[in-house]
C-alpha cells in the first residue's frame, strides 16, 4: 500500500513539473508575437522573454522589449521575469541569469546586445568568442534603458528603409 502511495505521489509530481515546463516552453504559441514590435518570438526564441504579472503576461522578442513593458507597467510588480537561455532557447529566471552585454554578434531589437545564459560558465565561453562583458540582470536591464533612444532611432531607419524597399518594389 505504501509503495502505491509513494509511486503515484511521484507520478503527480513528474506530471505537474511536465506541466509547468511544457508551458514555458509553450511561451511562443502563447504570445506568438512580441506585444511592442511585433517580431515573431518563435524566430527570436534565443532572445525572447516573458514578464509574468498578477493578472497579466507580456511576451516580448528581447530585453529592450521588456523593458519597455516593465517602464510602462509601474504600477504592477512582476511575480517572475523569463528569458530565454541563448543556447538551448529554454526560459530562465533573468534575474540569476549570467549577462553578456556587447560584443560582436548583433542584438535583437538594439546595437548593444545582450544575451542571457543559464550557467556563467556558457556566458564566459560566449564572451571568449564574441566579445562583450559579463553583468548581471540589473545592469543588463540599466545598459537597455540607457540605449534606448540609440536604438529606437536605428528601429525607424531600419523600418523606413524596408518601407522604401517595398515601395521601390511595387512600382
Amino acid at each position: 500500500m505504501k509503495k502505491t502511495l509513494v509511486v503515484c505521489l511521484l507520478a503527480i509530481l513528474c506530471l505537474s513539473a511536465g506541466s509547468a515546463l511544457m508551458a514555458l516552453s509553450n511561451d511562443a504559441k502563447e504570445f506568438p508575437s512580441c506585444k511592442y514590435c511585433g517580431m515573431n518570438r518563435e524566430t527570436f526564441a534565443h532572445s525572447r522573454m516573458l514578464v509574468e504579472y498578477d493578472g497579466s503576461t507580456a511576451g516580448t522578442c528581447s530585453l529592450h522589449c521588456a523593458a519597455l513593458d516593465l517602464a510602462l507597467s509601474l504600477d504592477k510588480a512582476p511575480k517572475n521575469i523569463l528569458v530565454a537561455d541563448h543556447n538551448s532557447k529554454e526560459l530562465i529566471n533573468a534575474e540569476t541569469a549570467a549577462w553578456v552585454i556587447g560584443g560582436k554578434k548583433p542584438g535583437v531589437m538594439t546595437r548593444n546586445a545582450k544575451w542571457a545564459f543559464e550557467k556563467k560558465e556558457a556566458a564566459e565561453k560566449f564572451r571568449t568568442e564574441n566579445g562583450g562583458r559579463i553583468a548581471g540582470f540589473d545592469e543588463a536591464l540599466e545598459a537597455a534603458y540607457k540605449d534606448f533612444a540609440d536604438d529606437t532611432k536605428m528601429i525607424r531607419e531600419k523600418r523606413k528603409m524596408m518601407k522604401k524597399k517595398m515601395e521601390d518594389k511595387r512600382g
